[in-house]
C-alpha cells in the first residue's frame, strides 16, 4: 500500500511501519504500550459507570458504608493487577532495549552526525578513519548493512529519530551518544528532530537515502570529489557569481577545492545532489535556493541564515555559480 505523502514527498504515516531491524522490536512494543493504555482507559471507564450506577440506586447509609467497604476490594485487585501488568511492561522495554541495542554484526559504516541550530551535520570518513567529506540533512546508507551513528550537538539539546529505522537518541552538548541504523530496502526515509529545541524545531528534518551498494559506492565516489573549478574565461556570470559567495556566503559555508571554508553552516560543495535544502523547508530548485537567500528569515524566521538583498544582476550571477555546484 502506498504511503500518502506531504509537499515535500515525506510519507505522513511514516512512524507506523518499520523499515529495518532496530525500529521493528520498537515498533512492536509501541503498539503494545498503546493497546495497554487503551485497555486501562477502558477498564477505569467501565468501573466508574458501575460505580455511579450503584451508588444511585443505593438507598440507605447501611448500603453506601457496605458498598463503600466492597470497593475497597476492588482497590486491593486493581492494584495487583496493574503490578503485574507494569512488571511485565518493564520486561518487555528492558528486553526490547537489549534487543536493538547493538546490530547483527560488526557496522559497515561510520557516520558522524551534528545537530546544530536548525539542521544536520553529516560526516563521511575515508576507509583510514580520517575525514572525508561532510554533507548536510541528507544521510546515504547502503541498504540491508548496519550503520553506526556517532551523534553530538553544537549547541542545545536535539534528538535524532529515524522512525521507521531506530528509535530515538539524544545529541547533547559536549556528550558523545551511539545508534544504529539498517534499512532493509532502498528507499528514502524521513527522519526529524524530536527534542523541542528552540523556533524552527519543527523544521528540522533530514532523510536517510538507503541504496544498493553499488550505487552507494558511486555516490561516496562523487560525493568525495572537490567542487569543479570555475573558469572566468568560460563562465564569466558563474565566475562573478563565485566571487559573490566568497565575498558573502564562504563565512559559514564551505566548499571544497575552493577559498570557502566556513564550518557554521551547511557544506554546498554537491549542493545540487540533495533533493531538499534548509533541512527539508524546501526542495531544492534553482527558484527555491534564491528564495531561501534572499528570504530566509521569512522562511525560517530565528535560523541563522540571513535574508541577503541581491540585486537582479548579482541574483543571476550567484545562481550560475550554485549550479555547478553538482
Amino acid at each position: 500500500m502506498a504511503a500518502h505523502t506531504d509537499a515535500q514527498g515525506a510519507p505522513l504515516d511514516y512512524f507506523l511501519h518499520a523499515g529495518g531491524p532496530a525500529a521493528g522490536p520498537t515498533m512492536r512494543l509501541g503498539w503494545a504500550l498503546a493497546a495497554l493504555s487503551m485497555g486501562v482507559i477502558a477498564i477505569v471507564a467501565l468501573l466508574l459507570a458501575i460505580a455511579i450506577a450503584r451508588r444511585r440506586h443505593a438507598r440507605v447509609a447501611n448500603s453506601l458504608e457496605q458498598g463503600e467497604k466492597g470497593a475497597l476490594r476492588w482497590v486491593y485487585i486493581g492494584t495487583g493487577i496493574s503490578s503485574v501488568l507494569l512488571i511485565v511492561t518493564l520486561a518487555y522495554t528492558l528486553v526490547t532495549l537489549d534487543s536493538v541495542a547493538s546490530p547483527p554484526h560488526a557496522p559497515s559504516l561510520t557516520l558522524t552526525v551534528t545537530a546544530y541550530d536548525w539542521w544536520w551535520k553529516v560526516e563521511y570518513s575515508d576507509a583510514d578513519g580520517g575525514p572525508a567529506f561532510v554533507t548536510a540533512n541528507e544521510i546515504h546508507i547502503p541498504a540491508g548493512e548496519p550503520v553506526k551513528i556517532v551523534l553530538k550537538s553544537a549547541d542545545v539539546v536535539h534528538a535524532f529519530w529515524v522512525p521507521q529505522l531506530a528509535g530515538k537518541t539524544q545529541t547533547i552538548p559536549g556528550q558523545i551518544n551511539e545508534q544504529w541504523i539498517q534499512a532493509d530496502a532502498p528507499g528514502v526515509y524521513r527522519g526529524q528532530c524530536s527534542q523541542f529545541c528552540g523556533a524552527q524545531h519543527a523544521h528540522m528534518a533530514f532523510e536517510v537515502v538507503a541504496q544498493e551498494r553499488v550505487a552507494f559506492d558511486a555516490w561516496r565516489r562523487e560525493e568525495a570529489k572537490p567542487a569543479a573549478p570555475v573558469a572566468a574565461s568560460a563562465d564569466a556570470l558563474a565566475s562573478h557569481g563565485k566571487q559573490l559567495f566568497d565575498a558573502r556566503c564562504a563565512g559559514c559555508h564551505a566548499v571544497r577545492g575552493t577559498d570557502a571554508n566556513g564550518a557554521q553552516a551547511p557544506d554546498l560543495t554537491h549542493l545540487n545532489a540533495r533533493r531538499l535544502i534548509a533541512a527539508g523547508v524546501l526542495t531544492n530548485t534553482r527558484e527555491h535556493q534564491l528564495d531561501w537567500i534572499r528570504h530566509a528569515q521569512r522562511i525560517k524566521p530565528d535560523s541563522l541564515m540571513p535574508s541577503i538583498a541581491l540585486t537582479t544582476s548579482e541574483t543571476a550571477a550567484l545562481s550560475a555559480y550554485l549550479a555547478t555546484l553538482h
